[in-house]
């Protein structure tokens, strides 16, 4: 037997590179391709398409985002890619019902925000920005035929969404079938090298790659980076794994990259203390031994809310600088940490007919309690503070003529300032 000579190894520079970009990739179709094209020493076209079926980009986009960016500052050309026509046909990817079609307006309204907030993680100088109705838009009847001629219904059935509605007698509608094939012409028009997008487009990056050499073209290399969890994440104890739902708008579970800082350090506040670590690895430019020491740390007793907080403050410098990440850090530690008061305590004046105002009818009154009932009962569970002092006895009153800091709850803590006045 002869055995097929061995590839020559690469060069330095696009070894190294190799190295770079495929750190973290989930899919690589082809690795040899890649590292042909590297060494070929010309600027790669790297395409990634972002549907705007609703405004604003969020930091499960950035995850793929960082990764063109990888692209670019080794000198390859980055096309961002908005799918302002396939977002009206609608991606079915990951659905078990059919997808509500939106309007040209509805797109062209979410598309707006993509690119300005998209280049707060690439350099827009070296971002080519197109959108796709600039080739589909052109497209006549007899074009998508011949589109449509150059796949089978049983290819396209192979994919896990629609096979699972096929076995479930749910509707597979026919422009569904479509989108697929015009996500793959897009690189077609590109002339894509290479196309990156989550795991979950590999089948639709990989109909780009099968579609190219119809139109006598190089098929592209095909790269998918992690989907981040949403906010709502938690650890299976049982296998250890992160479990939950990908980071979207329509789950609510997202953090916007152009939300307000405060909200966004707030969010990441929330995040399970073991994801968190999930988080790092996907969203912070940290190296991963500070990631794993970091980890070491929390393991060892450290309060996984130290690690949280530099996540949060990581992030906001990101999006919105240094000083508003520090500006975040203060809100949030004076909303939520334990011994922390806000600097507006609202000031309420409450009316007192005797000599003292029952506690839980004042935090009725204040509007800190649903009622009297809930106010006592939270009396008796520890959950109320007067002066920074906890309060048990139910029978408690405010005295009239005082000014009283009380506080309810712990994890969603409210303040007011009660002046108890004579009626």
């Amino acid at each position: 037997m002869t055995l097929a000579p061995l590839p020559a190894p690469l060069p330095a520079a696009p070894l190294a590179a190799l190295t770079e970009l495929t750190r973290g990739v989930v899919d690589l179709h082809v690795r040899a391709e890649l590292a042909a094209r590297l060494a070929e020493g010309r600027p790669l076209r790297v395409k990634a398409g972002f549907d705007p079926t609703r405004p604003d980009l969020h930091l499960g986009h950035t995850v793929l985002m960082r990764k063109m960016r990888q692209f670019q500052d080794l000198g390859h050309t980055v096309v961002f890619l908005v799918g302002d026509y396939t977002a009206m046909v609608g991606d079915p990817t990951g659905r078990n019902k059919l997808r509500p079609q939106l309007s040209r307006e509805d797109v062209a309204a979410a598309a707006r925000t993509y690119v300005d907030q998209a280049c707060k993680i690439l350099d827009r100088e070296r971002t080519e920005v197109r959108f796709n109705s600039e080739w589909l838009d052109t497209m006549k009847p007899m074009d998508l035929v011949q589109l449509m001629a150059k796949s089978t219904v049983s290819q396209m059935l192979e994919r896990n969404d629609f096979k699972q509605r096929f076995a479930a007698e749910k509707p597979i509608f026919q422009h569904e079938l479509l989108y697929p094939l015009l996500q793959a012409y897009d690189s077609v028009a590109l002339d894509a090298d290479v196309e990156i997008g989550g795991t979950d487009q590999l089948f639709n990056l990989m109909v780009g790659r099968d579609l190219m050499p119809q139109y006598g073209k190089r098929p592209q290399i095909v790269m998918t980076t992690p989907l981040l969890e949403g906010i709502d994440a938690r650890i299976d104890p049982a296998t250890g794994r992160v479990q939950g739902d990908k980071m979207s708008k329509s789950a609510n579970n997202y953090v916007g990259i152009d939300e307000p800082p405060a909200e966004q350090f707030r969010k990441l506040m929330l995040v399970d203390d073991q994801v968190v670590f999930r988080y790092f690895e996907l969203l912070s430019a940290k190296s991963a031994a500070d990631i794993e020491a970091l980890r070491a740390d929390v393991a060892a007793g450290k309060n996984p809310k130290d690690a949280k907080k530099l996540l949060a403050d990581e992030i906001v410098t990101q999006y919105h600088g240094a000083e508003a990440a520090v500006v975040a850090r203060k809100a949030w530690d004076a909303k939520f940490e334990a011994d922390a008061i806000p600097d507006d305590v609202a000031e309420l004046r409450l009316p007192c007919t005797g000599e003292g105002l029952w506690l839980p009818k004042a935090l009725h009154l204040a509007k800190l309690v649903a009622s009297s009932s809930q106010g006592k009962q939270l009396v008796e569970q520890g959950g109320v503070e007067v002066d920074q002092i906890r309060i048990t006895d139910v029978k408690r009153e405010l005295a009239a003529g005082g000014t009283y800091l009380v506080r309810v709850g712990s994890k969603n803590r409210k303040f007011a300032r009660l002046v108890v006045e004579r009626a």
